[in-house]
C-alpha cells in the first residue's frame, strides 16, 4: 500500500462521495465553461486539502453531508486560487500542463477562477453555519493578503539589507499556504461538531502541516530539474526569496550576495542556475531549511496526540496513522 492509499483508506467511502459531489460542482451548460472545467477536472492532483476536511471530521465525530459540501467548496476555492495565481505569476505550466491562461486566455483563467469563488459562496452559504463561514472567509482574506505581502517585497530588494526577514518569510507562507489547511481542518472537525480542544489541536495540526508542505515546495525548487520533471529555480526567477535562498543570502559575505541576487531574474540562464544552486548548497541554506520544517512537522506531530478521544478505537488509530502519514508525505514529496 503506497502512502497515499494509506492517507485514504479510513475515508475511502468517503471520498468517493466527495469526488462525486465535487463532479456534480463543476457541471454548466456555458460551452467555453465546461470546456475548461474540464479541463481542470482532468487534471487533479492528489486533493490533499479535501482529505484533510474528512480526515479531521471522522477524527472528531462522523463525516455528514456537511462535511462532503465543506471539502467541495474548499477545493473549489484552492483551485480557483491556483489558476488566479497562475495569471497573476504569468505562469507557462501547473503540474506540467499548459497553465489556464496559456491554454485559453487570461480573461477566461480570471472568469472561470471567478466562477469557481462564486461556487463556494453559493456552497458555503447554504450549509447555514456561521462558524464554518467565518473559517472560510478568514482563510480567504489570509490568502490574498499573503500574495500581496509577498508581491510587495518581490523585486524589492538589491542588496542583503533590504531582504525580507525570516520571520516574514513564515508569516508569508502561513497566509498564502498554511491557513488554508488549518481551514480545512477546522471546517472538517466544526462540520462533525468537535470539541473545542480537538478543533483546537486540528487546526494546529493543519497550520503546521501547511507550513511544512510550502517548505517542501520551496526546497524542491533547489532540485534539479530532470529529477523533478519540471522547471525549477522559478522563486528566484520571480525574485521570491525562499528560506533556502535566504538564511545563505544572509551568512555570505555582501559582495556575493549582491551578486547572486543579481542572477535572481526572468530571463536567468542555466549558468546562473547552477550559481545559485551552489551558493544555498554552499552557505548550507537547505540543511537550514530541512532543519526549519522539521521543527513544524515535530508541532503538528504534538498537535495531533491532542486530538485523540479518551475512548481507544481501532477506526482512531487508523485516523491518526493517515493524518500522520499525510504528514510525513508532505515533507518528503519530491513532486
Amino acid at each position: 500500500m503506497t502512502s497515499y492509499e494509506q492517507i485514504v483508506a479510513p475515508i475511502r467511502d468517503e471520498f468517493a462521495l466527495f469526488q462525486r459531489e465535487f463532479e456534480v460542482s463543476l457541471q454548466t451548460d456555458n460551452s467555453l465553461l465546461h470546456e475548461v472545467l474540464s479541463v481542470l477536472s482532468s487534471r487533479r492532483g492528489k486533493q490533499l486539502r479535501p482529505l484533510l476536511v474528512l480526515l479531521s471530521a471522522k477524527l472528531a465525530g462522523e463525516v455528514n453531508n456537511k462535511t462532503i459540501r465543506t471539502a467541495v467548496a474548499l477545493e473549489l476555492l484552492h483551485t480557483a486560487s491556483l489558476i488566479h495565481d497562475d495569471v497573476v505569476d504569468d505562469s507557462d505550466f501547473r503540474r506540467g500542463q499548459p497553465a489556464i491562461q496559456r491554454q485559453f486566455s487570461n480573461r477566461v483563467a480570471i472568469l472561470v477562477g471567478d466562477f469557481l469563488l462564486s461556487k463556494v459562496i453559493e456552497i458555503i452559504s447554504s450549509l447555514r453555519n456561521v462558524q464554518i463561514l467565518g473559517i472560510v472567509s478568514d482563510m480567504g482574506k489570509a490568502l490574498s493578503g499573503g500574495e500581496l505581502m509577498q508581491m510587495g517585497y518581490v523585486n524589492s530588494a538589491t542588496t542583503p539589507s533590504q531582504l525580507i526577514t525570516e520571520k516574514q518569510y513564515f508569516d508569508i507562507i502561513t497566509r498564502k499556504t498554511a491557513r488554508l489547511f488549518a481551514a480545512c481542518a477546522e471546517a472538517g472537525a466544526v462540520s462533525a461538531g468537535a470539541t473545542m480542544r480537538q478543533f483546537t489541536a486540528l487546526s494546529t495540526y493543519g497550520e503546521q502541516l501547511g507550513i511544512c508542505f510550502q517548505m517542501q515546495d520551496d526546497l524542491l525548487d533547489f532540485s534539479d530539474s530532470e529529477e523533478l520533471g519540471k522547471p525549477t529555480m522559478q522563486d528566484a526567477r520571480e525574485r521570491k526569496i525562499t528560506l533556502p535562498l535566504l538564511v545563505s543570502l544572509q551568512r555570505a559575505p555582501q559582495d556575493e550576495s549582491r551578486h547572486i541576487l543579481s542572477l535572481c531574474r526572468e530571463n536567468m540562464q542555466e549558468q546562473d542556475e547552477q550559481d545559485i544552486r551552489s551558493f544555498v548548497l554552499r552557505y548550507d541554506g537547505i540543511r537550514y531549511a530541512r532543519r526549519r520544517m522539521e521543527e513544524h512537522r515535530q508541532k503538528a506531530a504534538e498537535a495531533l496526540q491532542n486530538v485523540i478521544r479518551p475512548q481507544h478505537s481501532t477506526l482512531q488509530d487508523s485516523l491518526i496513522r493517515s493524518l500522520s502519514t499525510l504528514l510525513d508525505y508532505s515533507v518528503n514529496r519530491q513532486m
